[in-house]
């Protein structure tokens, strides 16, 4: 007989999330993860649970007028562990909430280690589980196997998408001469530096051309046969694809100008490439939009054409992975599991949900009803008025499932508001009646079992 409860398959975001809700509740959890024992993913480098590979931002914090912001909010109040190991590690960012990713990481990966009711087992997972409950919360890169097993159980071929990583560049070789430091609109994080959250590197017209045309130019990565159809997903477009659509695009994009004044010129620059504090040590920075397929050399010798970064290291280079997910409003019921096997359920961005916040939000639900039902006490669905629920909701039932894509919380999948509530108000009305519907569903969801 197992010395377990649940079965979680996947030590990232939302496997980490959901095997620490579990055992939060009482309930005992075997957390399965391959890296670090039988292997390792394209994308990540260290065996850390919830390493972070794409950026170090979980976007907005701002819960009045963010979607992802009220999702940070709603987490933090059902003892999100990956919101808390967040804020611990937190690095300035302006209005949003990035972090030190290997700090972050280590405290998500101690949390779980530590907990008596959690097993951390370094292992390959390549079938389904015939029995028991069981979270699949392997992610995008889930390991050949057990995605032909997923395969074979759902009778449909998985969706997948490409995901680019940004460069990383060493702060010590940034050229403060050129480029200053500032927020957009002078919005820095409360208690982060005075001068601002950004390092901003400004281009005038005929170095923003010339940086498209090398852009256009540039050697890319070449696709493998079976991954030439695979679509991007908007959140993570590759800069060259957004310079493909035409000349102005990148500085209406991540390279936009608006509310940084230069310091050294009292203006706006025509363009301006905008680095975010990566560590706590504020020794990494990376290149804020840049994610990017470029080979390698292409990509130093045309950054290094971006004044202030004429000199620049790379702590690492930009990147290309693919990532898939499933069919998951035909395949999924409302509460994530599998119709097909009802004792599997689904978190993460295996669903098709976008993004680290929303990763972690599937798998902290996925764990909330798995410990209702291993209670006797099924838990309902979050109201769909609140992150939460709009974000499920999506996943489950309200996407289209012929042309189901990835998509991050946003307020385009929340109910919508009355008609007569104006333009200017609406963000703050979408989160204060967000507020009143969870408030009733926290006493049902977040008090979690003592341990002694």
């Amino acid at each position: 007989m197992a010395d377990y409860q649940v079965h979680v398959i996947g030590g990232g975001f939302a496997g980490s999330e959901a095997a620490w809700q579990l055992a939060q509740r009482g309930i005992r959890v075997r957390l399965s993860e391959m890296r670090g024992g039988a292997g390792m993913t394209p994308a990540h480098e260290t065996d850390a649970l919830a390493e972070m590979v794409c950026s170090n931002s979980f976007r907005s914090d701002d819960a009045d007028s963010n979607a992802v912001g009220l999702l940070h909010q709603e987490m933090r109040s059902l003892g999100s562990l990956i919101m808390a190991q967040a804020d611990a590690a937190r690095v300035p960012a302006g209005s949003a909430l990035a972090v030190d990713r290997e700090l972050f990481a280590a405290g998500v990966t101690r949390a779980i280690v530590s907990h008596p009711l959690i097993e951390l087992v370094r292992e390959r997972i390549d079938t389904l589980p015939e029995a028991g409950p069981t979270i699949i919360a392997t992610g995008p890169l889930t390991a050949a196997p057990l995605a032909e097993a997923i395969g074979r159980e759902t009778g449909s071929d998985a969706l997948a998408f490409f995901d680019a990583i940004a460069p990383i560049v060493h702060g010590d070789t940034i050229n403060m001469d050129i480029c200053w430091r500032a927020s957009r609109w002078d919005k820095s994080t409360p208690g982060g530096n005075p001068e601002g959250d950004y390092i901003n590197c400004p281009m005038n017209k005929e170095q923003y051309e010339a940086f498209v045309a090398g852009l256009n130019a540039g050697e890319k990565t070449q696709f493998k046969d079976w991954e030439a159809n695979t679509p991007y997903f908007e959140g993570c477009m590759p800069i060259e694809v957004m310079a493909e659509r035409g000349i102005d695009t990148l500085r209406h994009g991540p390279m936009k100008p608006v509310g940084l004044d230069n310091p050294r010129t009292g203006r706006w620059p025509y363009a301006v490439v905008q680095l975010r504090q990566d560590n706590a040590l504020g020794t990494l920075w990376n290149m804020v939009g840049f994610q990017t397929k470029l080979k390698h050399a292409a990509q130093v010798a045309l950054f290094r054409t971006i004044p202030g970064l004429e000199n620049a290291e790379f702590a690492r280079l930009g990147g290309l992975h693919r990532n898939t997910f499933i069919k998951s409003p035909l395949l999924l019921d409302p509460s994530l599991r599998l119709r097909s096997a009802p004792h599997i359920r689904f978190a993460g961005q295996i669903t098709g949900c976008e993004g680290y916040v929303e990763s972690a939000a599937i798998g902290l639900l996925s764990g909330l009803f798995t410990a209702a039902e291993v209670d006797g006490a099924p838990l309902s669905s979050p109201p769909p008025e609140t992150a939460l629920g709009a974000l499920l909701g999506h996943i489950t039932g309200g996407a289209n499932t012929e042309n189901y894509q990835p998509m991050n919380v946003n307020f385009g999948l929340f109910p919508p508001l009355p008609d007569d509530i104006r333009k200017k108000q609406r963000k703050q009305a979408y989160t204060d009646r967000a507020r009143d519907h969870l408030a009733p569903w926290l006493q049902a969801a977040r008090e979690p079992a003592r341990l002694d």
